[in-house]
């Protein structure tokens, strides 16, 4: 069991964050204001969870603020905040002015060698770098990597997001991302194939 942290300050918002993941957020409302401010005067984290269409989700992900980037004269900030750790809220704190909630640190469970996911994963993310930008991750950049790492560098949509936060293996979170790296190739390959199709007034035009 992972370690317990009792009356976490909780934001619920629209978006997944990931552990290493950076993020910025616009701090306007006044529970959040005291929130952060008592973080930033603290040092210490909040957590954020997904709100999604009016269901929280329970694992969310701690974070902390890496950087204050605007601070305007009625309290509200610009601040660039990172993931840390993964959390599954475990009940909920009302007495606070800002949510709240006792929660579990999350673990990582042990799943295997990672080695022959991981390969597979750097080959397919390393192919879709290089499919978007032209340019391929070098070999070091690569095994400096892990699943987090790749997940973070990408606009994924938030349920999948949101899956490999839950997942608690290095293995799984591989295998997971190789098959959403595939599945993003296969996409732009079709969307290529289609706008090729769009120029040749539906018809494949064959070279030779």
């Amino acid at each position: 069991m992972g370690a317990q942290v009792e009356r976490f300050p909780l934001f619920p918002l629209g978006l997944v964050i990931l552990p290493d993941e950076v993020v910025p957020l616009h701090i306007f409302e006044e529970r959040y204001k005291l929130m952060i401010g008592e973080c930033l005067e603290e040092g210490s984290e909040f957590g954020i969870v997904w709100l999604a269409d009016d269901e929280l989700k329970e694992t969310g992900c701690a974070a902390r603020v890496t950087q204050v980037l605007e601070e305007m004269d009625d309290g509200r900030m610009n601040i660039l905040v990172q993931g840390t750790t993964p959390f599954e809220l475990r009940r909920r704190i009302d007495n606070l002015p800002y949510p709240a909630g006792d929660v579990e640190l999350l673990d990582e469970q042990e799943d295997g060698d990672p080695a022959e996911a991981g390969g597979q994963a750097r080959d397919r993310y390393a192919d879709l770098v290089e499919r978007v930008t032209d340019s391929r991750p070098s070999a070091g950049d690569l095994a400096e990597l892990d699943a987090y790492g790749m997940a973070a560098t990408l606009d994924f949509d938030l349920d999948a997001k949101q899956d490999l936060l839950e997942v608690r293996s290095e293995r799984g979170r591989l295998e997971r991302l190789a098959e959403l790296f595939e599945a993003t190739i296969e996409r732009l390959d079709h969307a290529e194939a289609a706008a090729e199709r769009a120029r040749g007034n539906g018809k494949v035009r064959f070279e030779g």
